[in-house]
């Protein structure tokens, strides 16, 4: 399963084109099946409808807990490293995590919990959420795990889109020198939320909170009343696994939903093969499980592989910003897979946090949720990788599954800026606006997918014409990405940002519509754009264009008011860097805000706007440039 070499990439690469369901029904062995399937894959993606592995049974906990047990029962499977560092760290052997999981699962069926209920989890980067996510895995259970910087209003909207039955949480969270009252949002959240029955409660920063009779219970008292042994659920390959929100070009979330058979398949083979993972070596993915890379490759990717995985609670600039490397040194750590953010974030603080500190384990280095910038790439090659490490710049999505374009480190030549190859069973091809392939290299077009691989999203929950209409409809047969890409004459693969109406803040993909829709819940705003510009640390930063004529002159003070309005709707990730006060904005005669131009005005690019004619009022947009240039 394992790719060694660059001609045995090649060789692989072929095979799965030509020949997919033989080349995925061989990666497939390497999992354990209760029942084999029938039929490797059926699909069209005119409706869409993608099946992968028809009929053939399995648990995913089978596979990340209990197949290792004989023979790896006592090798590390997760070291947990808190936010803080007077804390110890805490590590569990597959052992103690498949009695951990067992024995929660009992408690989900204790609290009324069964197949195919919904469950949400809201929890810090503690070993007791992965314990949550296998949990309801193992008695197949749908999770929907929730990022914990998402508002009251962001929660509620999620947990009734998918009318989940239960809730897990924590009293709190660390984050860096905060603590976040994760128990009092969900208790805000459930106010409007009548399908939830019960909400499990861990105690972890030890904070009071308010526990409602009959609907809270605490973690700690209920896996007493429970044993370790819970036989894990049979479920179907195509059966649900979980949801995870996403936000889209519209103000609503969309529940990207992920099934067992071909997720698993596909998380297992990229873990494996992109960071060319050695038995006993230690990996860590400093991502949060509430996004899709904490779910691949924390909890399913690596622990299918009996892997090793570092989960971490805090920040890397807490206490200060040394504590990734002291991370690595303290562990031994052999692959680190981060974001650009936290690359360009530690850069600023020069070299001075690396001095003393031994980073000699490292073998190879990731990237992974935006394209990574050429200066961050080479500073990260060099100063933590010494130049010997393969960096692997990963790209892939929450719909995808699993990554899709990425160098196989030690195998491909890499190139700074570049996610360079696809992997195998994986076919890209771009297209222009018109959907017509572009043939050839030296050429930039929009990136879709022709073919399906086992990892792909089957539908959005409780709508799949809005999955039609988001991934498959833009252009005929074929999956559309959202994202503009390049290929050069060697036929490496670039990225070059989203071409829809979607933000990529630090790696977190957020609606232009649903920030909006926030900024205009304020009472004093009329109306709103929003755009992304070039941000020295989070890659792209939010600018906001707003119309609000009752300021009476306490404009910063406004601004402030927006700020906690949006943080208050969707949560702090989405607040705005930028926001600007404007008498209107640029509209075509049919009411279309040309975003085109606000893109432009917020680089600072003003002297090419295009063409303005059309515009209902042209005059308005030098007005906006005036108002940008004071700023």
């Amino acid at each position: 399963m394992q790719i060694t070499s660059f001609k045995q990439y090649e060789e692989d690469y072929k095979k799965s084109v030509e020949n997919p369901e033989q080349f995925w029904g061989e990666v497939a062995q390497n999992f354990q099946w209760r029942k084999p399937w029938y039929k490797v894959l059926s699909w069209n993606f005119k409706d869409p409808e993608i099946k992968w592995f028809e009929g053939a049974k399995l648990n995913i906990t089978e596979n990340c807990l209990d197949r290792h047990l004989a023979a790896n029962g006592d090798k590390p499977s997760i070291i947990w490293e808190p936010n803080n560092t007077e804390e110890e760290s805490v590590t569990y052997t597959y052992k103690m995590l498949h009695e951990r999981v067992c024995r929660f699962a009992n408690v989900l069926k204790r609290n009324g919990a069964k197949k195919g209920d919904r469950i949400c989890i809201y929890m810090p980067m503690v070993p007791e959420l992965a314990i949550a996510v296998l949990a309801c895995a193992r008695i197949g259970a749908v999770h929907s795990v929730i990022f914990g910087g998402f508002s009251a209003k962001s929660i509620a909207d999620r947990i009734n889109d998918s009318q989940c039955k239960l809730v897990i949480t924590a009293d709190g969270a660390y984050r860096g020198n905060k603590q976040i009252p994760l128990k009092e949002v969900i208790d805000d959240a459930l106010i409007g939320c009548p399908t939830v029955e019960k909400c499990i409660v861990l105690t972890h920063v030890r904070t009071p909170v308010s526990m409602l009779k009959g609907r809270d219970v605490w973690w700690e008292d209920e896996v007493k009343h429970v044993n370790d042994i819970c036989e894990a659920e049979e479920m179907d390959a195509e059966d649900m696994l979980f949801i995870l929100y996403t936000s889209g070009s519209t103000g609503k979330p969309k529940g990207v939903v992920h099934t067992c058979g071909g997720y698993m398949v596909y998380a297992g083979y990229t873990f494996t093969n992109v960071f060319n993972y050695k038995p006993g070596e230690v990996y860590f993915c400093t991502a949060d499980i509430g996004w899709i890379t904490g779910h691949s490759y924390i909890v399913y990717g690596p622990l299918s592989q009996g892997a090793t995985s570092v989960l971490f609670e805090g920040i890397p600039t807490y206490p200060n910003p040394s504590r990734f490397w002291d991370i690595i040194e303290k562990h031994k750590v052999n692959t680190l897979y981060t974001a650009p953010t936290a690359i360009r974030s530690l850069m600023s603080f020069g070299e001075e946090p690396l001095i003393g500190k031994d980073l000699s384990s490292i073998r190879v280095l990731g990237s992974v949720g935006e394209p990574i910038n050429e200066e961050a790439w080479h500073w990260f090659d060099e100063k933590i990788g010494h130049g010997k490490a393969p960096l692997v710049d990963t790209w892939w999505q929450t719909e995808t599954g699993g990554i899709m374009i990425s160098p196989i480190a030690t195998v491909t030549p890499t190139k700074p800026g570049f996610a360079t190859l696809p992997l195998p069973g994986i076919q890209p091809i771009l297209v222009d606006e018109h959907g017509k392939e572009i043939e050839g290299n030296g050429i930039s077009g929009n990136l879709c997918i022709k073919f399906p691989w086992p990892g792909m999203l089957r539908t959005t929950y409780g709508d799949h014409e809005r999955c039609k209409q988001t991934y498959f409809s833009t252009y005929e047969n074929l999956y559309f990405t959202g994202d503009g890409c390049l290929r050069d004459e060697d036929g490496y693969y670039r990225i070059t940002g989203r071409v829809d109406d979607v933000l990529n803040v630090s790696g977190h993909r957020i609606g232009t519509a649903e920030v909006e829709n926030a900024i205009n819940m304020h009472a004093g705003v009329v109306e709103s754009a929003v755009v992304g510009y070039p941000h020295d640390v989070k890659g792209q930063g939010i600018y906001a264009f707003v119309i609000n004529p009752e300021m009476h002159g306490e404009a910063e003070l406004t601004k402030k008011d927006i700020l906690q309005t949006v943080t208050r709707v969707i949560g702090a990730i989405a607040k705005p860097d930028k926001i600007l006060f404007v008498s209107g904005l640029p509209k075509t005669r049919s009411g279309k805000i040309m975003r085109r131009i606000l893109r432009k005005i917020a680089e600072g690019d003003t002297g090419n706007l295009g063409d303005t004619s059309t515009l209902l009022d042209p005059a308005v947009v030098d007005e906006i440039i005036e108002a940008a240039k004071k700023q």
